[in-house]
């Protein structure tokens, strides 16, 4: 199921109060369960006012996971280099796996993660590939980074960083720290590289 939202969807203060509720609610007991009676109760609002915006629970916790992917997003600039961009994945896996909402369910819900980011493409994912693809192309036009379609060379180094951060708990015995963003950053290079 697509998400209704576009990527550059903007929510009113209502909404983001309800997606900031919602993601306080899966960051401290997971999507197991979530109603919109729960959340409009957490959030002070009325069932009526979650389903004029959302058709259900489901669709309020992709919306605020879409919310958190928008926040961690903001804190990373557009870059023009492959150096640039390569560490701003960086920084945004690292942003992201600290992330209270994202580290909860890929600590203890991974199936719950999995169904809201694997299954389907959704929005969330789609404004990490725009900035991804227009990064590339400013690099690309300096020569930084090899020729190619940017969003397909975006759709790769998003599987790429994708796949280490949902395998970094499982790897965690075999690969430490340092030596896990070594080889994510040698990874993420040698795609861009000329």
């Amino acid at each position: 199921m697509e998400d209704r939202q576009p990527s550059d969807v903007r929510w009113d203060a209502t909404q983001s109060g309800i997606l900031d509720t919602a993601g306080r609610l899966i960051a401290h007991r997971g999507v197991g369960g979530l109603t919109v009676a729960e959340l409009a109760r957490e959030a002070g609002v009325s069932r009526p006012t979650i389903y004029r915006n959302w058709a259900g629970a489901d669709e309020v916790v992709r919306a605020a996971l879409l919310q958190r992917v928008h926040a961690l997003l903001a804190d990373v600039p557009m870059a023009d280099s492959r150096e640039g961009i390569v560490s701003a994945v960086m920084r945004f896996s690292a942003s992201f796996r600290s992330d209270p909402v994202y580290a909860a369910l890929l600590d203890r819900e991974p199936e719950v993660f999995t169904r809201y980011t694997l299954q389907r493409f959704g929005a969330s994912q789609r404004a990490i590939l725009q900035w991804m693809a227009a990064s590339i192309a400013a690099a690309q036009a300096v020569g930084s980074v090899r020729p190619g379609e940017p969003q397909h060379i975006a759709v790769m180094m998003l599987l790429i960083a994708q796949s280490a951060i949902l395998s970094y708990g499982t790897v965690a015995d075999l690969i430490d720290d340092g030596s896990w963003d070594h080889e994510l950053r040698t990874a993420l290079d040698g795609l861009l590289r000329p």
